[in-house]
């Protein structure tokens, strides 16, 4: 399942590639397409490269996978990395839709099934907001759950801000999810969860629902 890139910058080129097609192909059969981005240091390049890919950002929304709640402004903001990375030139017609304050489910129930969802993972094997020890985890992880959002308490995490997540269940109704990591340590997380520790990454990589990609490199 890991596809091993050599650089950051290699890495960072073929996940622009899959997620410019998975928004072609939604802007082609419904008209319109769904991105689902998030923070951290690895999607940067990715947002750099997509910005000026030939899509038809007017017909694009762009949600997030998790933010803190925090100032939009706040360089704690996963949006702010979206809005300086992403939506520049071509990407700023993009019609963006924050996670706080915090959308009706309804606003977000709309856009699915997501075009393309693109995750981060932490050391602790953490994706989005769904993190080890937290009181709503077990909720989170639910494949079948019906909430699409869930708050996040204070105290977990780096920083540890209060937030707000999408679940499993909203995760996985999309057409195609990349999970981009770097560094050996990262990719020992992804083994041990493949070979069945209980961390959150593991239900991305064991469910069938949706088609994952997991990209690596060996550092940032």
């Amino acid at each position: 399942m890991l596809e091993t890139y050599p650089t950051t910058e290699a890495l960072a080129e073929a996940a622009a590639h899959g997620v410019e097609a998975c928004l072609a192909e939604g802007l082609r059969t419904r008209g319109r397409a769904a991105l689902v981005a998030t923070g951290g240091r690895s999607p940067g390049p990715v947002y750099d490269r997509l910005r000026t890919a030939r899509v038809d950002w007017a017909r694009v929304v762009v949600t997030l996978s998790d933010e803190r709640c925090v100032d939009p402004a706040s360089p704690d903001a996963n949006v702010r990395l979206v809005r300086e990375r992403l939506m520049q030139g071509e990407g700023a017609k993009a019609h963006l839709l924050p996670l706080w304050p915090e959308p009706e489910a309804a606003t977000i129930q709309a856009l699915l099934p997501f075009d393309a969802v693109l995750l981060g993972m932490g050391e602790d094997g953490h994706i989005a907001s769904l993190i080890p020890g937290s009181a709503s985890l077990a909720e989170g992880l639910d494949p079948s759950g019906e909430k699409l959002l869930l708050p996040v308490e204070a105290g977990l995490g780096s920083p540890p801000l209060p937030r707000v997540t999408l679940t499993l269940s909203a995760l996985l109704q999309a057409r195609a999810i990349f999970l981009l990591i770097a560094g050996g340590s990262k990719r020992e997380v992804i083994a041990r969860a493949e070979a069945g520790e209980d961390l959150p990454v593991r239900a991305i990589l064991t469910q069938a629902q949706a088609p994952v990609r997991v990209l690596w490199a060996p550092s940032h």
